[in-house]
């Protein structure tokens, strides 16, 4: 297995950070492999997976290095650099250091990769710039569109995890992050289950990176580490929630949403990141709900989370049928 010795000053020093280049290569990864883990990811690439095989099609060189770089057991440390650590660096900014690897390097990452040599084809100067031209194509054309939901949907994972933190420690904020992770004690963390030398992070900074396809990875400069680990399923598989018209005309669209979201317990952060809505309106949206006793409230270690009654439940499955 995998593991990281990490201090105490480490861990007590890292955060979770957001990351559209991270988001951005998750989609990669997803659109290589062309099979989606759930409904929602489905519908995504029944939209883009035709226009990105059709790219391709047309630059068989970045066909070959897509295929070399994004191997099951390993991706390409040229494609995939930690994340800055900034809580929401402009796309380009991250993307310039994909455009910045030393060619060298790149030659040298394929090889770990591929754990052999690396194809005839591939040994030219321009890989790197070709890797960062096909990620900005997937974050115009398939992700930024839709970046202010999936930035909403990470926010929520975020706090999420902040919140198991506050309930169970790092044991329980790690335990459900990603298949294989689990804190081993002693400064130890599972990072896979793959036969790896262990890695020490002492004086290194550690990042936490949610992204919402059903994906992650590790990866690491000279002075960060992070992990980059797919959203809790409630949220990452949940699809921009429906509201019927019935619904909407009942409680008005904004407060209807509320009700709808609250399926499964919420905090007010959650809530306001998934929305979009304000503080305030959510605030004020719950307590109309809690006095006419559709939804309850309860306390989980620090956090107060909401869900529906059973009276919030028939309302909202009348309404949608």
């Amino acid at each position: 297995m995998g593991w990281w010795q990490i201090s105490t000053d480490t861990l007590a020093e890292s955060r979770f950070v957001v990351s559209a280049l991270s988001e951005t290569t998750a989609c990669l990864i997803v659109l290589a492999k062309g099979t989606a883990a759930h409904p929602g990811e489905r519908q995504w690439l029944a939209a883009h997976l035709p226009a990105y095989r059709a790219r391709l099609a047309g630059d068989p060189i970045t066909a070959l290095l897509v295929r070399s770089a994004l191997r099951p057991r390993y991706l390409a440390d040229f494609v995939t650099p930690a994340p800055t650590g900034e809580m929401n660096p402009a796309f380009h900014d991250e993307l310039a250091q994909v455009r910045e690897w030393p060619a060298d390097q790149v030659h040298t990452d394929l090889e770990v990769a591929l754990d052999g040599p690396v194809p005839d084809r591939l040994h030219r100067p321009d890989l790197a710039e070709r890797i960062a031209d096909l990620l900005e194509w997937i974050w115009t054309t398939a992700v930024r569109p839709d970046w202010d939901r999936r930035r909403r949907i990470i926010e929520a994972d975020i706090v999420a995890r902040t919140g198991l933190l506050g309930q169970g420690g790092w044991v329980t904020a790690l335990g459900t992050m990603s298949p294989g992770m689990r804190w081993l004690g002693e400064g130890r963390l599972q990072t896979n289950q793959y036969d790896y030398p262990p890695r020490d992070l002492a004086g290194k900074r550690l990042l936490f990176v949610p992204v919402t396809p059903v994906v992650g990875w590790l990866c690491w400069t000279a002075d960060r580490y992070a992990v980059i680990y797919p959203c809790s399923g409630v949220l990452a598989e949940r699809d921009p929630v429906p509201v019927s018209d019935a619904l909407g005309a009942l409680l008005g669209p904004a407060r209807a949403r509320v009700l709808v979201l609250l399926d499964t317990p919420k905090s007010t952060t959650q809530l306001v990141a998934l929305t979009g809505q304000g503080l305030g309106s959510v605030g004020r949206h719950l307590k109309i709900l809690l006095d006419a006793r559709l939804i309850r409230r309860r306390r989980a270690g620090r956090s107060v989370l909401y869900d529906r009654t059973p009276a919030g439940e028939v309302l909202v499955a009348a309404q949608t049928r």
